[in-house]
């Protein structure tokens, strides 16, 4: 008998088709969650007119999702850890698919916000799961990389929801970018058929045939033998209780600032991508102009977190990530000094590159920390910790423009999370992680 380490075969392995088809269906899933997320703000102003609500209202309508991710990056995240990635994966897509798409035939808010949240349970659940994935079948050496490339996805998705705006609601209404977004629960047997299932939970479970299949595909030069005895190496000692896993082994004091981290960073990301318009309108811009600047702000964050994933594949994770945190405190400081509008571009690109992008790779630092069998219970903790940043921040900012302060102010107020989380982020101990030990 001989003693197969599942996660070292997939830590070494190169490249193959296997990990192209496990990339391809989780950046979709987030593609398919990001046109979800954005599709309530496209069509936001047509929903006010046409039922009738105020400002907000209107508010309270687009939170109900950001609600309910909160609650599904918690539940799904853990639940999958018990009962296996993949079919949470596919339950998610077709919890959020459908129930948007039902919001779209709806004609009162309150029906409209009840599956809205519907749909935040999904959209939170994917998150964890898909990051957990990639995290336990991407090699080693460009793990970071592809997760984040994987998450660009997010703004693929919200640029395919403006596109599919413009081309749809002005001719059919702005129930008919809702209600395509059922479109993905057409390739959900295709999802199940080809996205493979965790190794930790096949090895939980004893489905010892299948994960042989599934080592056989990532490390094809590899020979094994009927009676291997198939182990994962950082597995932790508490199978059954993957929540107490997040605070055994000295990981306790690094979840906490996990946690803080993300709540920083999504604080920040919402306060941009809430308010951004309204402050650059504020500093005289005309609304063409604004609108400009959110794209930038996209564009940014597309090239922050792939460059960010590219840099943490060859430097410490940790580190590009505290400079990382430090950039876009400075870049949205800045945001409210008078100068030419190209150097205000620059500082958005910057932003959105130090924000949305540092907040993917957070969760792809977070998808290394923990051990196979609890990861997307630590994801999905983290995550729906973070959500609550994300709630509070359209919040808090909205009180703070109203104060009329400078507008200087307003952006330092937005840059003051990046500080705290550069700091939070440092004080991880890296040397508890699974991606310390694999580097060993």
């Amino acid at each position: 008998m001989k003693q197969v380490d599942a996660s070292r075969l997939a830590d070494e392995a190169s490249f193959t088709r296997f990990h192209g088809v496990v990339l391809f269906w989780c950046a979709m899933a987030i593609i398919f969650d990001g046109y979800d997320l954005a599709v309530a703000g496209i069509a936001l102003p047509s929903i006010m007119k046409e039922m009738g609500v105020d400002a907000t209202q209107a508010g309270f309508m687009v939170s109900s999702a950001l609600f309910g991710m909160m609650f599904g990056n918690v539940a799904f995240g853990t639940v999958s850890d018990r009962v296996g990635r993949r079919g949470v994966i596919v339950v998610c897509i077709a919890l959020f698919s459908v129930c948007t798409a039902a919001a779209g035939l709806t004609s009162d808010p309150v029906s409209f916000s009840a599956l809205r949240f519907l749909a935040g349970l999904g959209m939170g659940g994917v998150m964890p799961n898909v990051i957990a994935q990639m995290s336990e079948y991407a090699p080693l050496r460009m793990r970071s990389t592809l997760i984040t490339v994987m998450f660009s996805g997010y703004s693929v998705g919200g640029m395919l929801a403006a596109v599919t705006g413009k081309g749809l609601i002005e001719s059919y209404g702005w129930q008919s970018v809702f209600i395509a977004a059922g479109t993905p629960v057409i390739l959900l047997p295709l999802i199940w058929k080809q996205m493979p299932e965790s190794m930790a939970f096949l090895l939980k479970t004893g489905r010892t045939a299948e994960l042989q299949r599934i080592l056989s595909r990532i490390a094809p030069q590899h020979v094994f033998n009927p009676d291997d005895e198939f182990v994962l190496s950082a597995t932790p000692r508490q199978h059954d209780a993957p929540l107490r896993t997040l605070f055994a082994e000295g990981r306790g004091f690094s979840t906490l600032m996990f946690w803080a981290t993300c709540f920083m960073s999504l604080f920040m990301v919402y306060a941009l991508n809430s308010w951004l318009v309204k402050l650059m309108a504020t500093a005289g811009y005309s609304l063409g102009s604004a609108l400009t600047f959110v794209l930038v702000l996209n564009i940014g964050a597309t090239v922050g977190a792939i460059g960010g994933g590219w840099l943490a594949d060859r430097l410490h994770i940790k580190v590009v990530l505290v400079l990382m945190f430090v950039v876009a405190s400075m870049s949205i400081a800045l945001l409210g000094s008078q100068m030419p509008t190209w150097a205000l571009y620059v500082l958005v690109g910057l932003a959105g590159a130090c924000t949305i992008g540092t907040q993917t790779l957070s969760c792809a630092y977070c998808g290394q920390f923990y051990p196979a069998a609890c990861r997307g219970t630590g994801l999905g903790l983290m995550l729906g910790v973070g959500r609550a940043g994300g709630i509070l921040s359209p919040i808090v900012i909205g009180a703070v423009i109203g104060m009329s302060l400078p507008l200087a102010q307003n952006f330092l107020v937005i840059a003051l999370p990046a500080v705290i989380a550069a700091v939070t982020i440092s004080l991880v101990n890296h040397g508890r992680s699974t991606l310390a030990v694999a580097q060993r």
